[in-house]
């Protein structure tokens, strides 16, 4: 076992699990990406380095200087854990409606919070963080729906550990979120080999699964739009948020913990599994469960569990 000079160094390489138990067809394997693996718990941990070192290297951030980023939870927490390590001060604009473990981990690592309406989701956060930034030239607004780091620590880390591990994948699903995982890691998988599917999971129009977005909503991630998302991906496949928490509750059954967004990427990729006659699908365990115990999603009568989904961002 190696020994690292800091956790920093313990961000990527993450391991892949095999989830084929659940899929519905049994000569299609369904693979897990175990992103919770990383220091501060999500695949979010990977774009928060890059920025930062990005913004390092080319003046934006200098020392001392403060940091602000809108977040429904992990990339916030994986800035904040990294900001201390780094000496930077950070604010994190949060939706107010998020699960009490995401705040006290914010906390824990020294961000100050500020808070949004929850009725405005990640949006609404986004949309005030862009106007203190504004105020607030000073500040340092890393803004991970537009930032180049964003895609690029997917295409140069996240990609190539798949294909290194998986080389027979066909198909790889991830969450439409800020559209960085699908396009950094859609771009270098398509690079090896174009036959390769890249599927991205989004909630239907006006439904909550928090998170992940519609494009139709309204607002398009810039980082989708500059890397060509709508010619990258291969199709969108829809996941309602019961689904995302049934599949969340059935990834327990083969011993993990993940958070509801994974049930998400799961949830697409059995339905995937389920239209083609063989292959190997490769999808994002974006993080575990232990951020979101609060909300009783796995203990709960589901149906209580969906209609607080409208209240709480799960994910």
């Amino acid at each position: 076992m190696a020994v690292f000079d800091s956790v920093l160094d313990m961000i990527g390489n993450t391991p892949i699990v095999d989830c084929s138990a659940l899929s519905p067809n049994p000569d299609v394997r369904i693979l897990g990406k175990m992103e919770g693996q990383n220091p501060a718990g999500s695949v979010k941990d990977r774009i928060a380095l890059a920025m930062i070192e990005e913004a390092e290297a080319d003046g934006t951030l200098t020392p001392g200087k403060t940091i602000i980023e809108p977040s429904s939870g992990n990339t916030g927490i994986a800035l904040a854990m990294i900001a201390r390590m780094k000496g930077y001060p950070i604010k994190i604009v949060l939706p107010e409606n998020v699960s009490i473990e995401r705040r006290q981990l914010l906390e824990i690592y020294g961000a100050e919070i500020i808070m949004s309406p929850g009725a405005e989701g990640s949006n609404g956060a986004v949309a005030r963080a862009r106007k203190l930034a504004d105020e607030h030239p000073e500040w340092a607004f890393l803004y991970q729906y537009a930032n180049e780091a964003n895609p690029l620590a997917h295409y140069r880390t996240t990609g190539p550990e798949i294909w290194a591990d998986v080389p027979e994948i066909t198909h790889f699903v991830a969450g439409l979120g800020t559209s960085g995982t699908l396009m950094g890691v859609g771009r270098f998988l398509k690079e090896q080999d174009p036959d390769i599917k890249v599927i991205a999971i989004e909630p239907p129009l006006g439904e909550r699964v928090e998170g992940l977005r519609n494009l139709d909503e309204g607002y398009i991630p810039p980082v989708f739009e500059k890397w060509g998302g709508a010619e990258l991906l291969d199709r969108k496949r829809i996941v309602r948020p019961r689904e995302s928490i049934e599949w969340t509750r059935r990834l327990s059954e083969i011993g993990i913990f993940s958070g509801i967004s994974a049930g998400a990427a799961l949830a697409g990729a059995v339905k995937v599994a389920g239209e083609i006659e063989s292959g190997t699908i490769v999808f994002v365990v974006c993080d575990y469960g232990w951020k979101y115990i609060s909300t009783g999603a796995w203990t709960d009568d589901l149906d209580e569990v969906v209609e607080r989904a409208e209240r709480i961002i799960y994910f």
